[in-house]
């Protein structure tokens, strides 16, 4: 079953081409051994998973080809869940999604 998407915060189709928002920096932190999404106001940590999403969100992939390159280095992924994440920066700002 498909999980629904609240049209009022965004989607990301298939032929969507995240990106970084321009104010936004995906770094490792080589002291904490940890990746970090920096802006001007806050520091995020993420977990290995989130990295791997945002290092292929370079505005060039679409979502599909960023879920197949996903599948290609983990057994399982989980298409809504990809979604949503983005969709949460997005919301945040951190994140550009334009649509194909």
């Amino acid at each position: 079953m498909r999980m629904q998407i609240n049209s009022d915060v965004g989607s990301v189709g298939l032929t969507s081409r995240p990106r970084l928002a321009p104010h936004v920096r995906l770094r490792f932190d080589p002291a904490g051994k940890r990746h970090v999404l920096l802006t001007p106001e806050a520091v995020t940590v993420l977990n290995d998973t989130g990295a791997a999403i945002l290092e292929l969100c370079d505005g060039e992939r679409t979502m599909a080809e960023i879920l197949t390159e996903l599948r290609a280095r983990y057994d399982l992924v989980a298409d809504d869940e990809v979604r949503l994440f983005l969709i949460g920066l997005q919301a945040k700002r951190r994140v550009e999604i334009s649509r194909g």
